[in-house]
This record gives C-alpha cells, structure tokens and sequence, in this order.
C-alpha cells in the first residue's frame, strides 16, 4: 500500500518550535500569565480551602450552607486551588516564562552596568547641551585632564580615547532595572520552595497545659509534598496564662483590648525554658516555625464519677465559641463509667444572660458563668473508630431521664449534680481557658521577603536614577584647536546644570581670552547651516 504523503504545511517545523518557545518566553507572555495566576488565586481566597489547619471545617460547612452549588465547585478544584493541576499548570507556565524572559534580559543589563562610556556622535552640536570654543594647541593635554579630573571627581565613569573623552553616570539605574528583574523571579521561587517543603498545623492548648512540635500533637496538620516530619523544629511550650480584656462600654463593647498569651518555650533538649508573650500579630518564632494565636476561648474544668463513685473524667473540655459573646458548645465522654458510659452536651455561657428565651451569652468576659447539660448513657462507640472529640454517636445512647422527661442540668462553677438512677455525680469545677494556635513552617517567606526589598529598592533606583553622558572632543585645524562639549541624557529627564557648571569651572581656567567665545551653539545654528 502506498505512503500516503503529508501535506506540507503539517510536518513539523523548528520554526514553529522556535516561534513557540519565543512567544512562551517574550515580556507579554510573562505578564499575562502573571495576571492570569492573580486571577485564578481569587477563588482560593473567596472560598474556603481543603487542608487549611486555621479553619478545617470550612468547607464541610460551605457544602452544608450551599448543598447545590457546592458540588459543582468541587468538580473545578477550587476548594484546592493552589493544590489543582490547573493552577500548578499555570504556575509552571510562568516560571518557564519568566527563566526565559528574565534571565536573558538580565545578561545584557549587567552588560549595560559594566559596559564602558561609548563614542560620541559626529555632531555633537545636536546634542541637548553643547559649548565649544577655541583653545590655544598646547592647552589641549591640560583641557582634556581637566575634564577628566572634573568628571570623575562628580563619579563619572571616564575613557579617554585619542582625541576625545568620554564619561556615563547613572549605571545604578541598569543595576535596579536588573534587580527588579531578578527579583520576580526569585518571587517565584521562594513562593514555589515555601510550598514544598513548609507545612501548617493547628493545636488548641489550655492553660496549664503544654505542647510539643511533633506529628502527633496536632490536632489539624497539613504538610507539603516534600515536608520531613522527622525534621521539625524540635521545642516545647507550655501556656502559663492566657490574658484577654475586654472593652466594658461605648461602640467597642465586648472587643478585647488586650490579647496576650504567656507562654514558657524550651528549644531543643537540655535548654531552659524561656517565658515569652505571644499575641496577634507578635507569633512565637523557633528557628523559623512560628506559632500564631488564632482564636480562644472557655475550657470548663468538669469532674465526673460513676455509680460506684470512682472518679471517670476530670480536667478541662473545650467548649467551641458560637456566638461573638462566646457562647460555646462542646461534649465530656466518659466511656470508662460503670455500668455504662456516660456522655454529656451542651453549652456553656460565659455571661448567662437571665430572663430570655433561649440560653445566651450576654458578654463575652466571666461575669456569671454557667454550663448547661444534657446527659446520655450506653456506648459511646469509640471502639469502632476515630471519633471527633467534638460529636456523641448517640446511635447506641439512650438520653438520661428524670420522671419520664430528659434530664437537663445547669450548673455554676463549684457545683455539683447527682444523675439519674444513681449513675453517678458531674461537678463542675472552675473555668479555664485555651488558646488555638496556628503553627506554620514557610522557608519560601524569607525568599519572598528578600525579593520584595530587591524588587522595591531595583523599581525606585530605576525611576529615580538619572543616567547621562558627556563627551569632551578636540577638532584641530591648522594653526588653531576647537573644543567641542556636548552632553545628552538617556532619559526623560533633561541634564542638571550642574554637570555643565561644573565642567566649565573646570576649563575655564585655560581658556583666557579665549573663554569670552564660548557659546551654546544653539543659539548659532543659522551661522553653522
């Protein structure tokens, strides 16, 4: 059977891989992928996102309130959006674009920055300034030195070649055009490293009670593809206290003025405890991980003993805030009671709220604390797999009861209930607090850090940096010398004055007479046409 032939137009072509590769790696090509990664990260900061340790139920949440809508966003990844093959798509893309735009563009700069001054024009009389005038032939060696010295004494960089002198200034505004370049791209990939190899974690501690930087005592962990767990910052902390004043009156009432946690930090094994405050926008910082306080809030300290009054759980449970008063709800287990477990929910009210409806918190400060239960018994199921420590599996629970109606308690701290049926007693003892701290590990941030100095301090020095050149050129004829001096900038800026004051000051002394000839020669263009 015959071949059949391939058109032409369809075999392949260098030419078309090289017209790809430029497009991929031209200047707007660059810019345009930058703006469509700033558009596809919109989403990721509207929506809530899977594997944030911050806010781990968000997104259950999102599919709660939106039960149509968020199905579909699910499908197009942007609950993972930094995690999504497109975005890392476009990640790349950009990357490539900017190792093929930038670093080419770079070369020259820095070519630019050590390149030498160049040759003037023919006619140096079209240039912005420009004086000359007639010189005695055996001034010419001294006329040259002498715009030379001047030059250099104002940092120009000088040559002298033959008959003329040449001197450029304003190279540092090539140096932060090649900063500014470079600094994109160590963006990049200072973003891209963090990313990696960083992680994010959430651990909520009470008062009293301690943490320690490994795997296992995050409640919430989000590590990255190349993160080593066997690598974490090794240190300890305990919370000593956790302080929070809130405003009493006016437009501020119930805000927190004052947001501290007194925290006791032992890095490494063998090393002393340090005590330090941790607030809100002043994290902890071991080596690097840095803990942020997030959120807080109430941790009753509940007792509760079984039917043969054995004490079956003691010490605080945290209570999750649900209201900006702090009202909060939460659950005590305790499946270890005899005869059979016993669990309790309900809320606790840091400011019971009297004569209303509904049970509320009416301020979020201790001014009359009270926790309000309901119980259960039977088995709590935790033989049948993890289990949040925020839900009853009330599938096997049969709700405690007195004279056929649910038993319902509310207590105040020091008080002390007897259950139904003789099943036991549930004291509750004081209140504690905790604190939700954000633990994150990002080495891509210092990376980021030093490339939005470089990019700053590169964008100001090449717009406000002027860069501009002078020429000193001697034209001999028979029996007389004319000196020619002509200067030119190489932005929108005109030439500082200074630069020709200076310069004149400079020959002026070898000119005598002869300097009652010098002239802006644009003023005589008419005699040289």
């Amino acid at each position: 059977m015959p071949a059949v032939p391939v058109h032409p137009t369809l075999r392949p072509s260098w030419g078309w891989w090289r017209w790809t590769w430029r497009t991929l790696v031209s200047m707007r090509t660059a810019v345009a992928l930058l703006c469509l990664l700033a558009l596809a990260a919109v989403p990721g900061s509207l929506l809530p996102q899977r594997g944030v340790a911050s806010d781990p139920n968000a997104v259950p949440q999102f599919f709660v309130d939106h039960p149509r809508l968020g199905p579909w966003l699910d499908r197009a990844g942007l609950f993972e959006v930094y995690a999504a093959p497109w975005f890392a798509a476009i990640y790349l893309l950009l990357l490539v674009s900017m190792l093929g735009c930038v670093l080419p563009r770079s070369l020259r700069l820095w070519r630019n920055v050590r390149a030498r001054p160049v040759a003037g024009p023919p006619r140096l009389e079209r240039l912005e300034q420009h004086r000359s005038w007639n010189i005695e032939r055996e001034r010419i060696s001294d006329a040259r030195l002498a715009a030379t010295s001047a030059l250099r004494a104002a940092r120009f960089r000088v040559d002298i070649d033959r008959d003329e002198v040449r001197a450029e200034k304003g190279y540092l505004r090539e140096l932060g055009n090649l900063g500014f370049h470079l600094s994109l791209l160590i963006l990049l990939v200072g973003v891209g490293y963090g990313k990696l190899v960083g992680f994010e974690g959430r651990v909520v501690v009470v008062e009293g009670q301690g943490f320690t930087n490994t795997r296992s005592q995050y409640d919430e962990f989000t590590a990255a593809t190349l993160t080593d767990l066997r690598e974490l910052t090794p240190f300890s902390m305990t919370l000593d206290a956790f302080d929070v004043v809130y405003a009493n009156s006016g437009p501020n009432l119930g805000q927190p003025l004052v947001f501290d946690a007194t925290v006791s930090v032992t890095k490494g094994t063998g090393a002393g405890a340090e005590t330090t405050i941790v607030r809100p926008n002043e994290p902890l910082n071991v080596d690097g991980t840095k803990m942020f306080v997030t959120g807080n809030g109430y941790a009753p300290v509940i007792t509760v003993r079984d039917a043969k009054d054995n004490v079956v759980t003691s010490g605080p449970v945290v209570f999750l805030p649900t209201d900006q008063n702090y009202g909060s709800s939460g659950v005590i287990k305790a499946p270890d009671a005899q005869p059979e477990g016993l669990a309790f929910e309900g809320v606790f009210l840091p400011t019971a709220a009297t004569g209303t409806a509904a049970p509320i918190s009416a301020f979020p400060d201790l001014q009359n604390p009270q926790i309000l239960l309901t119980g259960y018994s039977g088995d709590l199921g935790l033989d049948r797999g993890p289990q949040s420590v925020f839900v009853i599996d009330k599938s096997n629970l049969t709700q405690l009861s007195v004279d056929a109606k649910p038993f319902q308690i509310s207590l105040a701290p020091g008080e002390t209930v007897e259950l139904p049926d003789g099943r036991g007693s549930l004291t509750f003892e004081r209140v504690d607090r905790f604190v939700n701290f954000q633990v994150a590990y990002d080495p891509g941030r210092q990376i980021a850090l030093l490339a939005a100095i470089l990019l700053l301090v590169g964008l100001t020095a090449s717009l406000t940096i002027p860069r501009r050149r002078w020429w000193l050129r001697v034209v001999e004829s028979q029996g007389s010398a004319r000196v020619e001096l002509g200067g030119q900038s190489l932005t929108r800026r005109s030439l500082p004055d200074r630069d020709l004051r200076r310069l004149e000051s400079a020959l002026a002394p070898l000119l005598g007479d002869a300097s009652d000839s010098l002239h802006d020669d644009r003023r005589y263009a008419h005699v040289r046409d």
